[in-house]
């Protein structure tokens, strides 16, 4: 059986520095070589000194780094290609603190570099389809952990927490989205914008799952409330799996995530379970990673505004 992984030592072999790292991206980013960001032009372009281009038909100079998450960011791209690798790897995912000692930066810095990487994960427009488990969960910090200024002092259970909803192609792809509220319109209005019509759903006993029999075929339901987890072909073990598998990331890992910037760490935490197959190679998970980058810049601004 073929190795389909590469350990981090492996990693630095092949992209020791930065002349590495550029020379890395550009063969996935710009296969039949460079590309102007602005026109998309690559017939009139003239190398530069260090890793810069020029497109003559007045656009300017550009690098691998115009026009991706990677723009105007003083972290040297091998730094950057490290992250993604640790972002892809990470059952759990990676804080600020860990990488800020990895790679040797501010932990400020490398909040950003994460939240850039966050954003590159996110954006899976295309619809779900077949066999569709769906299944509704809170996840926030505990009341009895909160400041005394934070509490909400309004009772148990998802009092001050936030509502995610996901959905689970069996044997595909898993999306996951914070919602305003678990309410029969925020529900069903989610599910149109993500599954095809015609598939078939699996899920709990909620209410918001009625009424979807004139464009979904339901196969059955499972009753939570009674205990039962397995009704038929009906089961939504495989969406609870990626709730444990979440939860376990953000309590263990991250902490606490203010519901500002929920949608980037569900956003990571499914593209990894998407990209994840044991049996595909590390470096084609990376290649995802690096296709993704281009157009997703986000501005500190935009992460503190």
């Amino acid at each position: 059986m073929s190795k389909s992984t590469i350990s981090t030592f492996e990693l630095f072999k092949l992209i020791p520095d930065q002349e590495s790292a550029r020379r890395f991206l550009e063969s996935r980013l710009w296969p039949d070589g460079p590309k102007c960001p602005a026109c998309s032009g690559g017939e009139k372009i003239t190398p530069r000194k260090g890793g810069f281009y020029r497109c003559n038909y007045g656009c300017g100079d550009f690098t691998i780094r115009t026009g991706t998450i990677f723009e105007r960011s003083h972290i040297p791209l091998h730094k950057w290609v490290y992250a993604m690798y640790l972002l892809v790897t990470a059952r759990k995912g990676i804080s600020s603190l860990q990488l800020s000692k990895e790679i040797g930066i501010r932990q400020a810095s490398a909040w950003f570099m994460l939240q850039r990487l966050r954003e590159a994960c996110g954006k899976d427009l295309k619809k779900l389809h077949g066999q569709i488990e769906i299944d509704e969960t809170f996840v926030g910090g505990l009341e009895a952990n909160k400041h005394e200024s934070k509490k909400l002092n309004m009772g148990r259970g998802s009092v001050g927490k936030a509502a995610v909803l996901g959905m689970r192609e069996r044997g595909g792809r898993t999306k996951a989205m914070p919602i305003q509220s678990t309410s029969i319109e925020e529900i069903q209005r989610a599910i149109h914008a993500n599954v095809e019509v015609g598939s078939t759903l699996y899920t709990d006993e909620h209410a918001a799952y009625n009424d979807l029999d004139g464009l979904f075929f339901r196969q059955g339901r499972v009753n939570h409330s009674a205990n039962q987890y397995v009704n038929g072909m009906a089961s939504t073990n495989g969406i609870e799996s990626v709730w444990a598998v979440l939860k376990r990331g953000l309590n263990g890992v991250y902490h606490q995530i203010s519901k500002k910037h929920l949608a980037r760490y569900l956003d990571e935490f499914t593209f990894r379970l998407n990209e994840g197959d044991v049996k595909r190679h590390t470096l084609k998970r990376l290649d995802s990673f690096v296709d993704a980058v281009v157009g997703k810049r986000i501005t500190y601004r935009d992460l503190t505004a």
